[in-house]
């Protein structure tokens, strides 16, 4: 007779692909966030009201229906000037990083990021290839073009590149995205522009002059939709109609299809967000020079600190005083580093006044 103990003995000699034993893993610590969450970079408010007043008329018969999504990605492709087949809707970008990893990586390809950066890449890649090749940014965080281009090669096939960057806040020129992508025809190059409305530069009225380029969008940042889950891929139709076709038909879920077109509908909505975003990140900076703490300057809804050592105490302080932020210190050449993410003017307040404090607390003083 088979029994438990059997079972288990069996099932470990079931095994994953070695890409699987060997890529990182993602734990988000979403536990316990019943506080101001200055953590994760989400909108600190809500999405737009015309969002509120289509969710609360979801009825139970569209609950019962497999998602369309192509309709919705004739929408959105309208309002970016764009054709359908230029949009991909995703499950967040997420799903879309994965996605650009399985069309277009095998396992001899070499990828290439610049560190530090958003780690889901990381993951996304590793699981396809071991051949990830990583550009380490300076002191100053800013992104490393000279030594990127460099690191280009025949095997490269995927490029990613944050603008804004995330941990960082920095921004890539677009000329230098520009000259990325023409120095690496035979590969495709991903350009992730979550933090787009803070910073209002993009690439995506590119796709004619550079073929092999595909802008990543988020509606989890500015439009609040985090909870629902959609991003998506826009770019060359060529391209999108093999990423097409490695994902699923069904991959974004009707609510956050029928909300999507309120949301980029609102143009005043976003407009008042954005604006309380980059009064509140000047506030912060400048908050954080009064204060003596060393920081990066950003582009996004978030600003990356220096605490030094004692950026573990700082976290738990803050925590203690109802703020939640993020510790960023495993981040290659973070060491010592907290971001905290911008959102609106009062909570911008709760997060400058509890940050006094707690260095107060902890007794930190400036170490760089």
């Amino acid at each position: 007779m088979r029994t438990t103990t059997n079972l288990v003995t069996e099932l470990k000699t079931v095994r994953p692909r070695k890409a699987v034993l060997e890529m990182p893993e993602y734990h988000p610590p979403l536990a316990g966030r019943d506080a101001l969450r200055l953590d994760f970079n989400e909108n600190t408010f809500a999405p737009s009201p015309k969002v509120m007043e289509r969710l609360r008329a979801v009825t139970g018969e569209e609950l019962t229906k497999y998602p369309e999504r192509e309709p919705v990605e004739r929408i959105v492709a309208k309002h970016f000037g764009l054709q359908p087949e230029q949009v991909l809707l995703t499950n967040g970008v997420d799903e879309a990083i994965h996605l650009m990893c399985v069309t277009f990586l095998d396992a001899d390809d070499e990828a290439l990021i610049s560190t530090p950066t958003f780690f889901m890449y990381d993951v996304n890649i590793k699981m396809m290839t071991p051949h990830l090749r990583k550009v380490q940014a300076g002191a100053t965080l800013e992104f490393p073009f000279e030594r990127f281009m460099a690191a280009i090669t025949e095997r490269t096939k995927l490029i990613i590149v944050a603008s804004p960057n995330n941990p960082t806040g920095a921004v890539v020129k677009r000329e230098h995205l520009l000259a990325i992508a023409a120095a690496a025809p035979h590969a495709v190059m991903m350009v992730d522009e979550a933090y787009y409305h803070f910073h209002g530069e993009s690439t995506m009225k590119d796709f004619a002059t550079a073929p092999n380029l595909i802008v990543a969008r988020t509606f989890s940042k500015a439009y609040g939709l985090a909870n629902l889950r959609v991003g998506m891929l826009a770019g060359n139709a060529e391209l999108l109609k093999f990423v097409r076709k490695t994902g699923s038909p069904y991959n974004v879920n009707g609510v956050a299809l029928a909300c999507l077109p309120a949301a980029i509908a609102d143009d005043e909505y976003i407009a008042w967000y954005t604006e309380q975003v980059r009064v509140g990140r000047e506030r912060m900076m400048n908050g954080l020079r009064e204060l003596g703490v060393p920081f990066f300057f950003s582009h996004a809804n978030f600003v990356l600190m220096n605490i030094g050592p004692k950026h573990k105490a700082l976290v738990e302080t803050m925590h203690t005083r109802g703020v939640l932020l993020r510790d960023r210190s495993t981040d290659p050449g973070c060491d010592g580093f907290v971001r905290i993410t911008i959102g609106l003017e009062e909570h911008v307040t709760r997060g400058l006044d509890a940050l006094a404090a707690s260095l107060q607390e902890i007794e930190w003083v400036p170490t760089v």
